[in-house]
């Protein structure tokens, strides 16, 4: 193992390029080591969490111009500095009550300033083998024992007395004892259960076994096609995916335990997972028992929402009304006689690439029409274009049109032109931290989304000439505006992780498992009848309208950042309300000063995107957005990297 870095890094914070300054800067090229200075305060923080510097240096001569010791605490304050070197450089005549503050802030040390060449190089080649050799060693313990932590095999480390130093979670579950029960003691002296630890044991070694298998299938298989080849990487990456929720590891360790189980066992297990994928765990499934009609009422009166149910909490509408009601949703407005600036701004509008931001144009900005004044830079009509396009993109494709019928596609197309009205430019967060109306109204909970989809039916019946539902039945009306909300309510983002979880687990994954399989007409009938299940065809409209929903990172790039500036700006506007009213600013990033928009997109992209549109491109095959997506994530790390290091950027893309 290596314990120290190929090139060290240093930061140096110093508002002057002083002869102290200059002294290190020449001391770290002596030495060998990169270094950057950072003249502003505000640039320092940015600077060190996108490069992780292994030694900060920060002046502490000058508190006026410079307050050092609030500057290493907000270091301190963050997960990455929990190894990094920190120097503070104080005056020659500073005693040694400068210490203590020092020690306090989060310093590791004091270096009395000296601008020597041999003075500065001294003191780095210390640190070198010193605290950052120390440092590093950590950082690599660390390293292996969140690895440890994280694995699902069962591990223990001993002494050569035989007495347990360290167990991680798995061993804890395997063993049926806890960390603070077997640290110090020999496992032979510990009374272990015998079935729990067989259970997991079979369980890892039919993981093991599983994988084998795989490689070898690899092996001697003949030459894949290229859609197997991707179908098999698919997979893979499927079960890889990080964005493991409890539920999925159950799931998982379930599956392993079925590759070594006999065929009752199997059958049961199935059904275990089937229970386990569907959307209501903890809601029963209620049956009256015959001849009980009071309890038949109760049931139905109470805890019914007055949509029949199918299973879970998934509606159903009877297949005879579809071409009914996607009829009666046809309205009799013409789209011939439009002016001719856009209907050439809506040619080509099948095309992924397709540019509303032209039609924004060739309509005078008149989609942008608002009930809130002034208008919105991102939540506008535009954006409403932007994702009902997207969605309509989406239907289009081969796989969606097998797992959704007419109505299914009507409902999405109506949540997506929707799914934002009357949006105020704030978050949910503002407006709950603000108390207002609509927070209050909606008990801080879903209050955009609830006022959206609120909204949308309240216009709709407002006027007869613009109620699109007139002429369907009262049932099915009930069952479409069902698919509605719950659509519009899935772009609400503090459950983004669990929807994804529930359509990778739901669909993705057991799809992949299928196809996997021989193509035989039986198989062809199975993949039909997951895909078209009431609870999967809801999964898969939430998915759909998430992903359109924040398409812009997968667009082209002169589209995405424009997307870009107009979120930031909204963004920046908030923060300023937010500070003007002494609110707590809910996204101090999004300063207009000190944000870096190309940051944000990066942290967009890697932390709300990429692993959502992987999963969504597993299930349509979608590799056009996908390279969009990689491209643009590209432009935006390197135009961070450019002005980190103070290079000019290109101009933007026309």
């Amino acid at each position: 193992m290596r314990f120290h870095a190929d090139q060290l890094q240093v930061l140096l914070v110093f508002v002057k390029d002083d002869s102290q300054c200059k002294g290190f800067r020449k001391a770290c090229e002596k030495a060998g080591f990169k270094y950057t200075v950072a003249p502003e305060v505000q640039t320092v923080l940015t600077c060190f969490l996108a490069a992780n510097h292994d030694i900060i240096i920060i002046d502490h001569r000058n508190p006026q111009q410079l307050d050092a010791l609030t500057l290493c605490r907000s270091i301190r304050a963050t997960q990455l500095s929990e190894n990094t070197v920190i120097v503070g450089v104080v005056r020659r005549r500073d005693g040694e009550e400068s210490v203590m503050p020092l020690i306090h802030a989060g310093f590791t040390r004091r270096y009395v300033e000296n601008p020597s060449l041999q003075a500065c190089y001294v003191e780095l080649l210390q640190l070198e083998f010193g605290e950052v050799r120390s440092q590093l060693k950590l950082r690599a313990c660390n390293s292996v024992f969140t690895a440890l932590e994280k694995s699902h095999d069962a591990i223990k480390i001993t002494g050569e007395d035989n007495y347990i130093q360290y167990v991680n979670p798995a061993f804890e579950t395997t063993v049926g004892y806890a960390s603070g029960e077997l640290l110090g003691k020999e496992l032979a002296k510990m009374p272990l259960n015998e079935k729990k630890a067989d259970f997991f044991s079979t369980i890892n070694s039919c993981t093991k076994m599983g994988k084998a298998e795989k490689i070898m299938d690899s092996v001697h298989s003949d030459a894949p096609t290229v859609a197997s080849q991707r179908r098999h990487s698919s997979l893979a990456r499927i079960h890889s995916m990080t964005i493991e929720a409890p539920i999925t590891k159950v799931i998982n360790i379930i599956s392993a335990a079925q590759e070594n189980s006999s065929l009752p066992v199997m059958e049961a297990l199935d059904r275990v997972l089937e229970i386990l994928r569907s959307s209501e765990l903890y809601s029963p499934q209620f049956e009256a028992k015959e001849g009980d009609p009071h309890t038949k009422d109760l049931i139905g009166g109470l805890m019914s929402d007055g949509f029949r149910r199918l299973s879970g909490n998934e509606y159903t509408l009877s297949t005879k009304n579809l071409h009914q009601i996607s009829g009666s949703l046809l309205t009799s407005e013409s789209l011939h006689n439009i002016p001719p600036r856009i209907a050439e701004a809506m040619e080509n509008d099948d095309d992924w690439d397709f540019n509303v931001f032209e039609l924004e144009t060739a309509t005078q900005k008149r989609l942008w029409k608002p009930t809130t004044t002034p208008p919105n830079p991102y939540h506008n009509s535009t954006h409403a274009a932007h994702v009902l396009r997207a969605t309509a993109y989406f239907l289009c494709q081969e796989r969606i049109k097998q797992a959704l019928d007419s109505v299914d596609q009507a409902a999405a197309l109506i949540a997506a032109a929707v799914h934002d009205l009357d949006h105020p430019g704030r978050t949910n967060l503002f407006l709950c931290n603000a108390g207002s109306p609509l927070a209050v109204l909606y008990n801080d909970c879903a209050v955009l989304e609830s006022h959206h989809a609120a909204l949308a039916f309240q216009l709709t019946a407002r006027e007869d000439k613009s109620n699109i539902f007139k002429n369907v039945e009262r049932n099915d009306f009930r069952t479409l505006r069902q698919a509605i909300i719950d659509m519009v309510l899935a772009t609400e983002m503090t459950r983004h992780f669990e929807h994804i979880n529930k359509f990778v687990n739901s669909v993705v994954k057991p799809l992949a498992e299928l196809e996997e399989s021989e193509g035989s007409e039986s198989n062809s009938c199975d993949v039909d009848t997951m895909l078209r299940s009431p609870e999967n065809r809801t999964l898969i409209k939430r998915m759909m309208i998430k992903c359109a929903d924040v398409s812009n990172p997968c667009r082209p790039l002169e589209q995405c950042i424009e997307w870009a500036a107009r979120i930031s700006e909204e963004y920046f506007s908030q923060t300023e309300e937010e500070k003007k009213l002494d609110l707590t600013v809910a996204m101090p990033a999004f300063d207009r000063n000190t944000c870096s928009i190309p940051k944000s997109q990066i942290s967009f992209i890697d932390y709300f995107v990429t692993d959502m549109y992987h999963a969504w491109d597993d299930f349509v095959d979608l590799q056009e957005l996908l390279q969009h997506l990689d491209n643009n994530f590209k432009y935006w790390k390197g135009l961070d990297e450019m002005k980190l290091r103070g290079i000019r950027p290109p101009p933007e893309p026309k």
